[in-house]
């Protein structure tokens, strides 16, 4: 399990800072995010959820869509957020690119994680965590993300306990040797808050029951695979694809990632790494 572990976070972090160095003014979405999926899929690991890539005041749950033509821009603030498993064991890792000058909100994300992971020992509460985010955050003059948070993570499952808030918050779980999970402070010059956005090309397998639609079934065989991990809209072939979607969200077979933004106008920065608490501190696996 832990040679799992840390094999797919050296692949996540190789494989994030490629995606990074991709990141210019000009450069097709698309075109990264499939060579990095690619790429990954060549390692003899896994996606654990589709390449993330926010820009923005969008601060999580953006890939490309099918024939995506969005390219970067200058003066984008660039989420790469990156998931990568090894037999279902997960590494979590994002990053942020600054194609403007926003060197400052950028730092404030890196500070506040690497204080909180500082502090990931045996005992530690994941309020203090909080606390110590917000402060690095605050100080630097932007604010945390209030309803987002760092989360657990088991095998084939991205969001289980502990869940690290980004804000001081009384108690909440008390970290104990071979708990594994992302820590990951966004930074904001926005409200503080993420909302839902219209856009969705994120899904994932929540349920399994009966599907008569001939397109929601191959959809769904399509997926099963994954042991309910999210899958991007862009990788189902086929047409209808759209249609069987949304059968499948009604029948709430499928659960829906809506793009998660900040108000208009304002920038999200973003830092994550993977941790697995050790007797005495804790080891990083994607740093």
């Amino acid at each position: 399990m832990l040679a799992s572990y840390t094999k797919a976070g050296a692949i996540a972090k190789t494989m994030v800072t490629r995606a990074a160095g991709m990141v210019r003014p000009g450069e097709s979405i698309l075109e990264l995010v499939d060579t990095i999926e690619e790429a990954v899929r060549e390692t003899g690991a896994a996606l654990a959820f589709p390449l993330n890539i926010s820009r923005n005041e969008d601060a999580a749950h953006d890939t490309a869509g099918p024939g995506d033509e969005r390219v970067f821009m200058p003066g984008d603030l660039v989420k790469v957020d990156l998931g990568v498993h090894v037999d279902g064991y997960i590494a979590d890792t994002a990053v942020t690119v600054d194609l403007g000058d926003n060197g400052g909100l950028v730092e404030a994300s890196k500070a506040a994680l690497e204080r909180a992971i500082s502090l990931v020992r045996p005992g530690v509460s994941a309020g203090e965590l909080g606390a110590a985010i917000q402060d690095e955050i605050e100080r630097r003059g932007y604010r945390p993300v209030a309803n987002l948070t760092g989360h657990g993570l088991a095998r084939y499952s991205l969001h289980e306990a502990p869940t690290i808030p980004n804000i001081a918050m009384q108690g909440g779980s008390v970290l104990e040797p071979g708990m594994v999970f992302a820590i990951e402070p966004f930074a904001t010059t926005g409200t503080g808050r993420v909302s839902e956005s219209q856009r969705i090309e994120i899904f994932r397998q929540q349920a399994v029951r009966p599907v008569r639609m001939p397109t929601a079934k191959k959809l769904i065989e399509n997926v099963r695979p994954r042991s309910g991990l999210p899958f991007a809209r862009r990788w189902i072939p086929g047409n209808k694809v759209d249609l069987a979607i949304a059968t499948l969200r009604r029948s709430q077979i499928l659960h829906a990632f809506p793009v998660l933004h900040d108000v208009a106008g304002s920038l999200v920065s973003q830092a994550e790494h993977t941790v697995i608490v050790t007797d005495d501190g804790c080891l990083v696996t994607t740093r």
